[in-house]
């Protein structure tokens, strides 16, 4: 199994009202040295991490998240990319994503970026309408993100997300319907549909709980989520995973991922290693899970004192590898394979999971043949009570 590389950058103009991810605005004076504290330890980790020695397979993978990476120059971006070819040996050509807001991007930066090695950009769009942006505290409107994809197709970018949200405070199926449509005309390869999940102590999350806002209707977000399907699937988009979509390609072979599918989220729903680097990264290595700090201050010194950044570092189990492997297996549509199953963990599917295989099988959760096990329809939308079906 070839590893994928995460770069963490936490920063960001403004914290948009329902994010808890690790991200700060205001840290301006950090950018720099933090992208370059970044880069001392992609160099410090390849004597350790350095792939495609004695047989090890190389990094095939990189993906740049946050906050958003585009509030750093595009030249620092393209040094860490550069970087992560010349101390990981990660190869030319390999699919690297680059996470981007509407509002932090320009065709000149998106020009340095593709320059830089980047060939995939994830483009935060959330919405296509100004309500429902203002009303999750975003900082472009729908104009702006017409006019960076725009960009990012003039700029010579090829593969291209656009993330989009549903289930919003007085969002209407009609209004859902009206941002698909419209992104649908925009033609990007691929397609990333999340329901709104009202994280604790954040502020839209504040507001639903005084009243400002409606609590969002779990039934009408399953309605917008079967008519994104729906409509995804008429416009030639093939369903890979419970939130993503990709353009069907002609070479596409029938009942595999298809081609223009994020090749990097692949390591994390098939449960294979990713080295995860930055304030606030998570990895998965041979020993275990890790995370470095998410304070980029702290991280900055720490690596400046030669200091380890994380804080945390967790073995896993065979048992606990297993049960992972399920939970994060079934959100593609494909499902977990019963070869690859035996292969790795030396038992068969029904050897450890018999029990729970056939009581979510008799529910309508899951369905099952030679090939493997993977949710049914009403199964994507139960996925919380699936995937808790494994978890021992």
């Amino acid at each position: 199994m070839s590893p994928g590389i995460y770069l963490h950058i936490p920063f960001c103009r403004a914290k948009c009202l329902y994010c808890d991810f690790c991200s700060y605005a205001g840290y301006e004076a950090l950018h720099a040295p933090y992208a370059d504290a970044l880069i001392q330890q992609i160099e410090a980790h390849a004597a350790f991490w350095r792939r495609g020695m004695d047989g090890a397979p190389p990094y095939d993978t990189l993906y740049v998240g946050g906050g958003t990476p585009t509030v750093l120059p595009s030249e620092r971006l393209a040094a860490l990319r550069e970087a992560c070819g010349r101390a990981l040996a990660l190869p030319p050509g390999v699919e690297a994503t680059v996470e981007a807001n509407p509002g932090t991007v320009t065709r000149a930066s998106l020009e340095e970026l593709a320059r830089g090695g980047y060939n995939r950009l994830s483009l935060g769009v959330q919405s296509l309408d100004n309500d429902e942006l203002a009303l999750l505290g975003r900082i472009h409107d729908r104009q702006a993100a017409l006019d960076a994809m725009a960009d990012a197709r003039a700029a010579g970018l090829r593969n291209i997300s656009l993330d989009l949200m549903f289930g919003l405070p007085h969002q209407t199926l009609a209004r859902w319907r009206a941002n698909l449509e419209q992104a649908l005309e925009l033609a990007p390869e691929h397609l990333s549909l999340y329901a709104l999940t009202l994280e604790e102590h954040t502020p839209l999350a504040a507001q639903v709980a005084r009243g400002a806002l409606p609590t969002p209707d779990d039934d009408l977000a399953a309605d917008m989520y079967e008519l994104a399907q729906e409509l995804l699937a008429a416009a030639g988009y093939e369903q890979y995973e419970i939130s993503n979509w990709a353009r069907r390609s002609p070479d596409d072979l029938p009942g595999a991922i298809p081609l223009l599918a994020c090749r990097h989220n692949l390591h994390y729903w098939r449960n294979e290693h990713y080295l995860g680097l930055g304030a606030g990264a998570h990895g998965y290595d041979d020993t275990g899970r890790y995370a470095h700090t998410a304070d980029p201050a702290e991280y900055v010194r720490r690596i400046a004192a030669d200091e380890s950044t994380l804080v945390s570092s967790e073995p896993i189990t065979r048992e606990q590898a297993m049960d992972e492997t399920m939970m994060l297996g079934l959100r593609l549509n494909q499902g977990v394979s019963r070869q690859v199953f035996q292969r790795r963990f030396g038992v068969a599917l029904e050897d450890v999971y018999a029990e729970a295989l056939a009581e979510l099988a008799g529910t309508g959760l899951l369905e099952s043949d030679a090939e493997g096990i993977r949710l049914t329809s009403r199964g994507r939308l139960l996925g919380n009570r699936v995937f808790g079906a494994f978890l021992r």
